[in-house]
Parts: C-alpha cells; sequence; structure tokens
C-alpha cells in the first residue's frame, strides 16, 4: 500500500508521515509539501532521514500534482493555511486563503480521481457556525468557561462537546469556509467517481515540534513562550483567560486515519469529529497555572478587546468516531503538556526557528 500526504511537511503531516508507517506492514509513505511555512525545512530533513521520500510541490498547481512520481492508494490531506485569521490578519490574502485550502483539494481530489485513491479530508472544528458557537450559555467556574447545562442547548451540542450536527450556518470565517467547501467537495467527488473519502473535522492538535505561532497551535505556543518568559495575553472575553479548547495528540489522529484505511468498505463518505474532549480540555487561565508550576510564574496581560472569530467555549465530541471506528483518545493531556515542555527546554530558539519573521 501506497500512502501520499500533502503538506507532509508541516507538524501533523510529518507526525502522520511517521505514525502511519509503524501501523501498516508493507507500506510506502511519501508526501508533497510547497514548504512556504518556516519550519518545514526542519520536518523535510527529519522525514528524509526516516527513509520518507518529500517532494517539493504546490498543490495549487495542477502540474506540479502531474508530476509526483508514484500513484497512492490513500491520500492523506493535511495541507492548509491553519489559521482561522487567514485572509484578515494581513499575513495572507483571501485569495491565498481559497487557493491554499480549496483549490489545492481540488487538484488533490483530480489525483484521486486519476489514481483511484481513496482520501482522508483534515478539515477542522472551525466549519461550525461563529454566532451559533458564540451563543452557547457558558457560565465561570475554577477559571474557565463552562457549559451551562440548566439552560436550553442548542442541537449537536451537550456536556460532551459539539457533534457533528451543530450548525454549519454561516459566518464560519473565510478560513471556516474554505474547509467547508473542500469537504463538500471531497464528498461529491467520491460520490460521483467511486472512491473512499473520509472527513475527520479536527479540534486542536498539539505535541512536541508544533510550529511557533499562536494560530498553528494555541498549547504549544503558549508553553513556549511561557518557558522562554515572552509576554503572554488574554484576549477578549474579559481579559482573564477563561476561553476554553480541547487538545489531542497526532498519535492518537494517526490511530483514527488507520481504522479508516482498514474500515474503507464498510463505511465511507462520512462526517467525523476528532478532539480531545472534555477529558482532555482546559483554558488558557488554567494553562498558564500549569505553567506557573513547571516554569515560575508569569502573568499574561489582561487585553478586553475582542479578537475576530473568536469564541469562549469549544470542546469537540467524538462519540461518533468512537461508536463507528472505536476510536477514543489515548493520550492524556498532561501528558501532552509534558511532552511540549521537554521539547521547549530541548530547544530553546523554537520560536524562532519556526515562527514568521
Amino acid at each position: 500500500m501506497k500512502i501520499l500526504i500533502t503538506g507532509v511537511c508541516g507538524f501533523v503531516g510529518s507526525r502522520l508521515a511517521l505514525a502511519l508507517r509503524n501501523r501498516f506492514e508493507n507500506v510506502t509513505v511519501f508526501g508533497a509539501d510547497n514548504l512556504s511555512r518556516p519550519g518545514s525545512e526542519l520536518n523535510r530533513a527529519r522525514l528524509r532521514g526516516a527513509g520518507i521520500k518529500v517532494f517539493h510541490g504546490d498543490l495549487r498547481m495542477a502540474s506540479d500534482m502531474d508530476g509526483l512520481p508514484e500513484a497512492a492508494d490513500w491520500v492523506i490531506d493535511a495541507a492548509a493555511n491553519p489559521s482561522v485569521l487567514a485572509g484578515v490578519d494581513g499575513k495572507s490574502s483571501t485569495r491565498q486563503v481559497v487557493e491554499h485550502n480549496l483549490w489545492s483539494v481540488i487538484n488533490t481530489l483530480e489525483y484521486c480521481r486519476r489514481a483511484r485513491a481513496g482520501i482522508i479530508v483534515l478539515s477542522s472544528s472551525r466549519v461550525y457556525s461563529i454566532p451559533a458557537l458564540a451563543s452557547l450559555p457558558v457560565v465561570p467556574r475554577d477559571n474557565a468557561f463552562q457549559l451551562d447545562v440548566s439552560r436550553p442547548l442548542a442541537c449537536g451540542v451537550s456536556v460532551n462537546g459539539i457533534a457533528e450536527q451543530f450548525s454549519v450556518t454561516p459566518p464560519v470565517s473565510i478560513y471556516g469556509a474554505t474547509k467547508l467547501a473542500a469537504e463538500t467537495m471531497a464528498l461529491e467527488y467520491g460520490a460521483t467517481f467511486g472512491f473512499p473519502v473520509y472527513v475527520n473535522r479536527c479540534g486542536v492538535l498539539a505535541g512536541a515540534g508544533q510550529f511557533g505561532t499562536a494560530e498553528q497551535g494555541i498549547f504549544s505556543y503558549w508553553i513556549h513562550a511561557h518557558a522562554r518568559r515572552r509576554p503572554l495575553r488574554y484576549v477578549g472575553f474579559g481579559g482573564k483567560g477563561w476561553q476554553v479548547r480541547d487538545a489531542f495528540h497526532p498519535e492518537d489522529l494517526a490511530a483514527l486515519v488507520a481504522a479508516q484505511i482498514r474500515c474503507a468498505s464498510a463505511a465511507s463518505g462520512t462526517i467525523i469529529n476528532a478532539g480531545g474532549g472534555a477529558e482532555n480540555s482546559m483554558s488558557l487561565a488554567q494553562l498558564t497555572a500549569w505553567c506557573n508550576n513547571r516554569f515560575g510564574v508569569l502573568a499574561p496581560e489582561p487585553d478586553h478587546r475582542p479578537r475576530p472569530f473568536d469564541i469562549p467555549w469549544v470542546i469537540m465530541d467524538s462519540s461518533a468516531a468512537h461508536a463507528r471506528f472505536g476510536w477514543k483518545p489515548e493520550r492524556s493531556m498532561h501528558s501532552i503538556l509534558e511532552e511540549i515542555a521537554a521539547h521547549a527546554a530541548e530547544n530553546p530558539d523554537w520560536l524562532e526557528l519556526s515562527e514568521a519573521t
């Protein structure tokens, strides 16, 4: 079996490449990446050292996809601009976001059509409606927002988190819209041309080696910045850091992807949430307390100004993934944070190496 991973030199793509190679016998894993993100070259060297071929190509260019020398049986789509602020933060244009997150997927789907390859699309929790998420009833408790279950809850939300039935009604941000459109196109291509498609709406992925910006991984960035005594801010929501996210590890995502590949004939064309769940969730204030115990006290500055598209509480309900594939995350939040902290100690210049200049 041959597995192609797009965006293979990113944090998630590179971790999946190494993990999937160990989960299958007689498998060849190779990947493509445009190497545009700071830090990508570090992962390319690591992958090549592990015997994984990396092809330099821009997925927005159909000719670059045509130039891949090996036909895959499966494609893992891990290539994207990962920031919900993409297109409005002055770092990228809206056209670039659409080209990176949607047009590149179209070219990848054309590759799948020609190669008769299945595809697993790594989508995002940010496809869910921002107004619907912002209006969820929450109360502060233990320095974190918690869902107020005494009040009526929208369809698709419970103490377990946000399920697949939750609203995707716009606005979802330009970023979220490109991911939602990519989901639809992948499902349509699979149904039309008869190849298996899975869509995994991923929550926050976290672990050692994540690139050095908050948009590409708030847990990793916060720990690295705290360890280096960089200024940190609690933005919006009263400037208290009570907003909550859950996290899960790329190794756990690899376990889900492997299960989907093995079950392709039984259940494809499905949308699945994947995340750490309530047990693997914490607020920024709680993360700061963890960092204070680990590295010494550093007080973030309150910033009451709201940030576009920000929401107070998002936890992913992965019950459907467990019911269909027997999947649940195995790595605890504590083990993920410790892994990042160890990486920060071993790589004191990581933020400088991997952040955009």
